[in-house]
């Protein structure tokens, strides 16, 4: 089964991956762009057949490892 781990940083916590997106996006004119936040999609596949157990594991993973608690947020979903 395949998980994915979606994680971004929290909301205030200053993101310059983000804003050196958004510069370069103002640059090439495409000045409607507001905010942007940059994150990482991870996805893991596991060796499990219960798709709540399969997400349980990814949570465990993004708690454990994937996501650092303090600055970033994080959210598991089964894509498969």
């Amino acid at each position: 089964m395949k998980v994915r781990v979606t994680v971004m940083l929290k909301d205030g916590v200053l993101d310059p991956q983000g804003k050196a997106i958004a510069h370069a996006l103002h640059v090439l004119d495409f000045g409607s762009v507001g905010e942007v936040r940059a994150g990482r999609v991870i996805e893991l596949e596991i060796a499990e057949t219960d798709a709540d157990k399969a997400r349980a594991q990814g949570d465990a993973m993004a708690r454990a490892l994937l996501a650092n608690l303090v600055i970033e947020d994080f959210t598991v979903e089964v894509v498969a």
